[in-house]
């Protein structure tokens, strides 16, 4: 029969301090049975937290986030400002509607012309119109006013017209005088001339007058812009043997631009 007080083999022997440690130190040279320290911040990918080409690549994409973000804003402050500005326009325009002026021919003269063999014409004209302000709330301002006779797209004379002022819904008389002395024209003009003149005593002029404009109402200006007065198709009657000539058919509408 086993002896009861002899210890059972093969089963560690109980802890007597119950603490979970070993009562004896372990031997000397031993480790204690710590686990290890983890390792130090940055210490994987290469020290990516302390690499100085991550520090800057960093830093630049800041650099661009401020710069598209300042971008940004101008571009929207600018596309403000377009819309604020177009907005006034329209209503301004909604509220004075300028209208362009409305210009006719009345009467066109010639005298005195001659036309010599050696492509060299003479003559005194008288072109007179009539221009019309249709705006209700806004006046005209013309001034340097430069006036062409053509024949076909030849220009034969020049003058130049005074300045005038045109209230609201008003009409104004204007003269352009000519007077060609001995001018030099293309062998083409000289014979188109007087090929009309030969078959029934007409010449086919035209008219042409650029002037700068100001439109203006009582708190609105506009800039001075260049407006164009074209009159075609002006027939002129003068016979073979005459010198004098009218228009004829009575007066013309011009167009007008801008």
């Amino acid at each position: 029969m086993a002896d009861p007080n002899r210890p059972v083999t093969g089963y560690p022997a109980a802890n007597p301090q119950g603490n979970g440690y070993s009562a004896n130190p372990p031997p000397s040279g031993t480790a204690y049975p710590y686990a290890a320290a983890p390792p130090p911040s940055g210490a994987y990918y290469g020290g990516y937290q302390n690499n100085a080409y991550y520090t800057n690549n960093y830093q630049s994409d800041q650099e661009s986030v401020r710069r598209a973000t300042c971008l940004r804003r101008i571009f929207a402050f600018v596309i403000g400002l377009i819309v604020i500005f177009g907005t006034i326009t329209f209503i301004v325009w909604l509220v004075l509607r300028p209208q362009l002026p409305e210009f006719r021919v009345d009467s066109f003269s010639i005298s005195n012309f001659t036309l010599g063999n050696n492509s060299l014409v003479s003559f005194t004209s008288e072109v007179r119109l009539t221009a019309r302000n249709p705006n209700k709330k806004m006046t005209l301002t013309y001034d340097h006013i430069e006036a062409v006779i053509f024949y076909k797209s030849s220009s034969i004379s020049e003058t130049t017209v005074p300045p005038f002022y045109q209230p609201t819904k008003n009409e104004t008389s204007l003269a352009a005088n000519f007077a060609a002395a001995g001018s030099f024209v293309e062998k083409s003009v000289l014979d188109g001339i007087n090929g009309e003149r030969g078959k029934n005593g007409n010449v086919n002029f035209n008219f042409r007058m650029l002037s700068r404009v100001r439109f203006e109402a009582k708190a609105w200006t506009t800039r001075r812009r260049y407006l164009k007065v074209f009159c075609g198709d002006l027939i002129v009657g003068i016979q073979t043997n005459g010198s004098v000539g009218a228009l004829t058919g009575g007066p013309r509408q011009c167009r007008v631009g801008i």
